[in-house]
């Protein structure tokens, strides 16, 4: 009789091992699983984080914050960086408040109610400026040049364009 309970503990040891064996087995496959998974995330992002990096370069190519010839063109001025482009900006969007109906770089009239402004400007280098205009049917771009002097920035209009249609 004992050496019965002794072999029946012997199977219920031998069973409860295997179990625990094929549990833990069945664990770490579905732990190595999530990892493969995870790892297969971590490479993809890792790409998707590597092309907004490419991206944000090819963005920031034609800015004056990127631009050394152009930055050592104003480095013996003593006019900060910074403030070139503030200043050049600042003084492009004041020329959205004008009298009567015509702006003064953008050679079209508005063909609605609004006036043309200027909407978005990019400051290339230390002597050009790009910039979208638009009176909320019709939209296009300027191309300016610009010239400071002390504070005051002077800007000539070199080419424009105009696209038409509803946005």
């Amino acid at each position: 009789m004992k050496s019965r309970i002794f072999m029946y503990l012997f199977i219920f040891s031998l069973l409860l091992i295997v179990f625990q064996y094929m549990n833990s087995k069945n664990i770490l496959d579905s732990y190595e699983a999530k990892i493969n998974k995870q790892q297969t995330k971590i490479e993809i992002l890792s790409d998707s984080v590597q092309s907004l990096y490419d991206k944000n370069y090819d963005l920031t190519l034609f800015k004056i914050t990127n631009n050394g010839d152009a930055q050592n063109y104003y480095y013996d001025t003593g006019i900060e960086l910074d403030k070139i482009e503030d200043l050049v900006t600042d003084a492009l969007y004041s020329t959205n408040t004008y009298e009567g109906e015509e702006h003064p770089y953008i050679p079209y009239l508005s063909t609605t109610d609004n006036k043309m402004m200027i909407n978005q400007i990019r400051v290339v280098n230390h002597k050009w400026v790009l910039a979208n205009f638009t009176d909320g049917k019709f939209w296009g771009e300027l191309f300016l040049n610009y010239q400071i002097d002390g504070v005051a920035v002077s800007f000539e209009l070199k080419d424009y364009i105009l696209y038409t249609g509803a946005f």
